[in-house]
Parts: structure tokens; sequence; C-alpha cells
């Protein structure tokens, strides 16, 4: 018995020492990346067109896809929305995946396309390059890559750790970027900052005739523990940035995923999950004004929502389902059409969301 007892000890504390080690390595490696990070501007090899600015009174459109970094089939559920995986299914789900979302989204030929959750090596995904798939899937485009995530090794859940993740946001644009910034959001301090890691957004600069400039926001917002201190921290510092856009006289564009419900608002009292805010529409400036809030209720009402809870697989009218996507848009621009594109989240738990607009002269 004695012999046992100190067997057990050596093993609980052989445990101890590993979990106190491991905690210790967890904190030390957390870092952030940079506030005010200016951002590459990579321009395609295969790229013909002589494209040199935007014009006045002239359509255009944009595209925005979370494409949760090639793992959610139809059948896949995530451990941190309560369900099973915490990786992709396999290492050819993911090209197959991620390879559906690049040319679905092409297909729709955007000028401006915004894609969230694009892992460049990351446990959960196999270490694809999933930016490398979606370039080749826009061949005559600009790119600009916004870094969300570079996180340690996470070894949890213990039956498939989440492991280390480096993953972000990429603009593909068929017109120059002159200049792109990453600002980093305020994220939480408390220990979930280990689940939901980093969050920012990403400023480019596109050229218009008239001299202003289209001013490109691509953001993922927060979706884990986003307390009501840290969204309105989130909100607050996208809307300084982008009134200060607006009141140089340029053109706004912003498009993302909000991780709010954007067809509900405040004052819903209907039955929603709990993390399924709705967007304060209170906190928007003066001539700022949500694409999907131009609609009439009844078009609005009738949208496919951009997508779905990850606690199960989809089921068709069983599934909880909302709208998390869309863009925000300075007065300056006319939005022409609005439309959420329904693949019953085919290739991620999100479906895009694709506008035209103008820019009024």
């Amino acid at each position: 018995m004695k012999k046992f007892l100190k067997a057990v000890g050596i093993l609980l504390g052989a445990v101890l020492v590993l979990l106190v080690g491991y905690l210790i390595y967890l904190f030390a490696s957390y870092h952030r990346i940079p506030d005010n990070q200016e951002l590459k501007v990579e321009t395609s090899a295969a790229q013909t067109s002589n494209l040199s600015s935007l014009h006045t009174d002239t359509e255009y459109s944009a595209l925005t896809y979370n494409i949760g970094f090639g793992a959610y089939t139809p059948d896949f559920s995530f451990f941190m929305d309560g369900g099973k995986s915490s990786w992709a299914k396999s290492k050819d789900s993911v090209l197959d995946a991620v390879q559906g979302a690049g040319e679905l989204a092409a297909s729709y030929d955007p000028d401006f396309a915004m894609i969230e959750e694009v892992d460049l090596d990351s446990t959960r995904s196999y270490h694809v390059d999933e930016y490398s798939i979606l370039k080749d899937c826009f061949p005559d485009y600009n790119y600009v890559f916004a870094q969300n995530y570079d996180s340690a090794f996470l070894f949890y859940p213990f039956t498939q750790p989440h492991g280390s993740s480096k993953s972000g946001i990429g603009l593909f644009s068929r017109y120059p970027v002159t200049f792109a910034l990453r600002r980093s959001f305020p994220v939480s301090t408390s220990f979930t900052k280990f689940f939901d890691l980093d969050r920012c957004y990403s400023i480019s600069r596109v050229p218009v005739e008239n001299g202003k400039e289209l001013v490109i926001f691509a953001l993922h917002m927060s979706a884990y523990g986003n307390s009501d201190e840290i969204r309105e921290g989130q909100i607050s510092m996208l809307t300084a940035d982008m009134e200060k856009e607006y009141e140089a006289g340029n053109y706004v564009l912003c498009g993302g995923d909000f991780n709010h419900d954007l067809k509900a608002s405040e004052d819903d009292d209907s039955e929603r999950e709990s993390w399924a805010y709705p967007f304060p529409r209170a906190e928007l400036p003066e001539h700022f004004t949500f694409g999907i809030d131009l609609l009439t209720e009844e078009e609005r009402d009738s949208l496919w929502n951009s997508a779905r809870n990850a606690d199960m697989e989809y089921v068709p009218d069983v599934t909880y389902t909302v709208t998390l996507d869309g863009f925000i848009l300075s007065d300056n621009m006319e939005c022409i059409s609005y439309e959420n594109i329904n693949t019953g989240y085919s290739y991620s738990d999100h479906d895009p969301v694709y506008m035209k607009f103008k820019l009024k002269s």
C-alpha cells in the first residue's frame, strides 16, 4: 500500500509540474501583434489589368466571407460552440473547403473581397497555407493580409488539442492599394484571451479619380468572451477611425464578420443565442449605415442568414442561424444591391455577403 501511494504521489506530482510548466509557457509566450502595423501590399505576378483608380457614379462590387479556416463542412461542429471537434476532419477536407470557398467568392467577380479566418500555419487546419490557395483563386488582384492570431500551443481539449494558430483577414482588390495598416482591437485581458486570441481590422486605401480615396476596413470582431466593455471598446475604436476618414472627405466601406446579430435591434426580445448580441446602431456615427438597413423590412427579414451555430451539424430549420456578416458604408456611397448568398453553409459555418455600390460624385 505504501508503494502504491508513493507511486500515485509521484504521478500526481509529475502531472502538477507539467501543468504548472504549461501555464508558465502559455503566459510567457502570449503576445499581441503591434498596433498601427503597416501591411505589405502584394500584386499578383499574373496581373494584366492596368486599372489605376476608381471613378464616381460607376458600379462596383464587394464581397465578405468568413471561411472558418476550412474546417466547417456542413457536418462539422466546433468544441468552443458546444460541438465535438477542434480540428478540421482532414487535410484533404481543408484543401477542398478552402478551394471551394475561394472559387465561389471569385465566381461573383467582386472588385473587392474581404475574407476572414484564413489560416497560414495552424494545427487545426493541418498547417495548410490557405492564403496561397485564395490568391490563386483571385489571380488578377492586389492582396493585403492582416494577421489576427499568432497563438501559443493550446493544449485543449485534451483529446484533440487545438494547438497553435496563425490566421487572419485577406483583402483582395482589383484596384491598386496605395497603403494598408493593421489596427489591433481591444481584447480580453482575462484567461479567455487564450481562446478568443487577437483581433484586428485592416485599413486599405484605394485612389479615386477626384483625388479622394475609398478607404476599406476589413474586420473580424471578437466572438468569445466579448464582454460589454470589450464590445464597446472595439466599436468605439472602429467608428472613430471610420469617422476620421469621412471627415477627410473619403469614401468608407467596412466589411467582415461583426459577430453581432445584424438583423436584430437592441429592443428585440425574440429568442436568440446569448452570444448573438444585436449591433448597437446608436453607436454608429452620423453619415454611416449598415447596407442591410437600406433594404426594406420585408427584404431584410427574407435575407438568408449568413452564419450557423456550430454546436451541431447543420440541419435545415433545426440549427440556429443568424446574420453576423455584412457591410457598413458612408453616405457618400450608394448601395445598389445587397445579397446574402445561400450555399447551405457548404464550405464554412458562414455564407458570403455580396453588395454592389457606387461612389457619389
